[in-house]
């Protein structure tokens, strides 16, 4: 293995779990050209692993072996790369909640980014592109409710939304209520009327 490649992977190594490397982020060990080759033949090699085009993750290791980084630690890790928000999907969100029993198969998430899969191991994970106001209020409870009576529809919004209003606390439920004004007319309908009688 070159010193190239060794410099590499000491730094792969040095970061949390999940952390996404690219060529761009490397540009301080040498020359583009240089870390690309490096970057395909460790991937090659079964050292880093190739998340999708130009990004690669260290693997984890463990007393059973290595396994890929985690899907929720590799996803937040390449939101705050890109600068992008990223939140799980209507039916984990609905599922969270308790509004199906319906488990989601493969993990699929709403970005505000473009549509793209990543592959760990040998889990495929999508990242999907969404509206902007599916991801109002991304990281908290709200948010999520907002996800999930998305993923309901307007036949089933009125129904979540009661459940929810008994479920939720107060201010998380609040929370749904004050982003009324930037969801779609058929759910801001939905939340007022049961948010106000």
């Amino acid at each position: 293995m070159t010193q190239l490649s060794e410099r590499i992977l000491a730094h792969a190594a040095g970061l949390p779990e999940g952390t996404p490397v690219s060529a761009k982020s490397l540009l301080h060990l040498g020359n583009r050209a240089a870390v690309d080759q490096a970057l395909s033949r460790l991937a090659a090699r079964g050292r880093l692993i190739r998340a999708s085009r130009g990004i690669y993750l260290h693997p984890v290791a463990s007393r059973f072996g290595t396994r890929p980084p985690s899907v929720e630690q590799t996803v937040r890790a390449v939101a705050a790369r890109n600068g992008e928000i990223i939140a799980s999907n209507g039916a984990a969100a609905a599922n969270a909640l308790g509004l199906t029993t319906q488990v989601p198969v493969r993990p699929v998430y709403l970005t505000s980014g473009r549509s793209r899969n990543m592959q760990l191991g040998k889990q495929v994970v999508e990242l999907r592109h969404a509206p902007r106001w599916q991801l109002v209020l991304a990281d908290r409870p709200a948010g999520e409710a907002v996800r999930a009576l998305a993923w309901l529809g307007p036949e089933k919004a009125e129904a979540a939304l009661k459940t929810l209003k008994r479920k939720m606390p107060p201010g998380a439920f609040g929370e749904l209520v004050a982003a009324a004004p930037q969801l779609p007319t058929w759910l801001a309908q939905h939340v007022g009327k049961v948010a106000h009688g």
